[in-house]
């Protein structure tokens, strides 16, 4: 859309916070007259309010629901679900709702850089920046943007020229995508997740399969994943793209995988059917987990659809370091090693974390959301020494332990005051031996004991550094 489009249009944006307010200031800069609707009154939301009005842009707080009269579009933020009463109003009215990653896909200029977009129910951020550091490695002006942290619209509106974007998004932000096409994609997984928000798993992965439609060149799936290859098959692509698979095992003819300790290319080859390229060597990858060997593959397999040389693969992947919170090692204490694997909101990020480990004494517990915890239990039982549960919902996991792995020691920790992962912690490393790991791993959220899942693990790790050097 040209900048003329936008002007004396009248856009609802829904919702303040990261990515409404930027919206709302780039629509009204571009002329559009614009209503910021939200539901909470706040004192945040009420400060927040204000810098926006000073710039004379209208914000309706304490009403998220009501259609402003005479609305032509509304640009939500990723969180409102699709059955609040205000897109059921629009969608009465024949009123379109885009989220911001639609707005800014519909403000790219005409030269713009082109796409590498990943999802997946685990693993998202991890690959995003991996791809960076590959695309920055050979040379490309490039950043991590999107559900990462980086607003998409600052990077397509920006003083900044890029080559191409790596871009991570969530199953919120394709479901109000109808129009991203991208150059190539992958969906790294798929696990229940967000079932509330969505409503279903089939609604779930058919807004994670968004990401594939009209992909260019690869639809990166993973083929120990058969829903994400599904999704692949389903979507409705440009002439010529290419299903490119990633395994952790050998690989066949249009895939990537691993051979004796090497990441290899059998995908973008002159003869896939028998040569391969070797790209990087398994140690090359930190840290070298199963799943963030998957999350490697999966990124150079982007990379590659976009042209990227082998070398810079490896180069990219030696020069990558992980964000805190994600399988990170906190210390060795007493012949213990002590993981903080924060970020393992759900159980299928947990299974993998458990799966990279072994004997492990498992911190979990938190906030569900919905999650069953049998699977888990049964796939992980060989390798628990013990476990410590602390949270809201540590009785859904206790249950599923008591069903598959009886013989397993549990503490039960029933506190959520700030100093309860410091018992937990304790508690831990009564239960550990030497060459045993301590694995915070929750499998649940972190809101009902902490604000998010990085001061969760900010306190595993206080916690970690407070233990004596020694056992008793």
């Amino acid at each position: 859309m040209s900048a003329q489009d936008w002007q004396g249009k009248r856009v609802t944006v829904a919702g303040l916070g990261v990515s409404g307010i930027p919206a709302a200031r780039v629509l009204h800069g571009l002329g559009a007259v614009v209503t910021v609707v939200n539901d909470g009154d706040d004192e945040r939301s009420r400060a927040q309010a204000a810098e926006l009005e000073a710039e004379s842009i209208t914000v309706r707080l304490g009403d998220g629901a009501t259609l402003p009269e005479g609305t032509e579009l509304i640009v939500t933020t990723p969180g409102w679900k699709p059955d609040k009463p205000l897109f059921l109003a629009a969608a009465e009215a024949g009123v379109p709702v885009w989220g911001d990653v639609e707005l800014a896909w519909r403000l790219r200029g005409p030269d713009a850089a082109p796409w590498l977009a990943v999802t997946g129910t685990n693993g998202k951020t991890t690959t995003v920046r991996m791809l960076a550091s590959i695309l920055e490695a050979a040379g490309l002006r490039t950043a991590a943007v999107g559900n990462i942290g980086v607003s998409l619209l600052d990077a397509v509106l920006g003083d900044t020229t890029y080559d191409v974007l790596a871009v991570e998004l969530s199953s919120y932000q394709l479901h109000w995508a109808p129009s991203l096409r991208a150059h190539s994609a992958v969906v790294l997984n798929l696990a229940p997740d967000h079932l509330d928000w969505h409503g279903s798993m089939e609604a779930y992965a058919a807004d994670k399969g968004r990401i594939y439609e009209g992909n260019k060149v690869a639809c990166v799936y993973n083929a120990a994943d058969k829903a994400t290859e599904d999704l692949v098959r389903e979507a409705d692509v440009e002439e010529g793209c290419r299903a490119i698979g990633f395994t952790l095992g050998t690989p066949g003819p249009s895939q990537l995988g691993v051979v004796d300790g090497i990441l290899v290319d059998r995908a973008f080859v002159d003869n896939r059917h028998k040569q391969a390229q070797e790209l990087a060597e398994v140690a090359d990858v930190n840290p070298p987990a199963p799943h963030n060997i998957a999350n490697a593959l999966a990124a150079a397999a982007l990379a590659r659809a976009y042209g990227v040389a082998p070398a810079a693969v490896r180069d990219g992947l030696r020069s990558f370091r992980p964000d805190p919170h994600r399988i990170e090692k906190v210390a060795d204490v007493a012949g213990v090693a002590y993981i903080d694997d924060s970020k393992a909101t759900n159980t299928h990020a947990a299974e993998a974390s458990l799966a990279a480990y072994d004997p492990i004494v498992w911190i979990a517990g938190g906030l569900a959301k919905g999650a069953t915890f049998d699977e888990l239990v049964s796939k992980s039982v060989r390798r628990l020494r013990g476990v410590v549960l602390i949270g809201a919902d540590r009785a859904l996991i206790r249950e599923a332990l008591a069903r598959h792995a009886p013989e397993v020691p549990v503490v039960d920790l029933d506190r959520t005051d700030t100093g309860a992962m410091s018992a937990a912690v304790r508690e831990a490393a009564r239960l550990a031996r030497p060459g045993d790991t301590v694995l915070l791993a929750p499998a649940c959220a972190s809101m009902d004991m902490f604000a998010n899942y990085n001061k969760r693990g900010e306190a595993f790790a206080d916690a970690v550094r407070e233990l004596p050097a020694e056992r008793a």
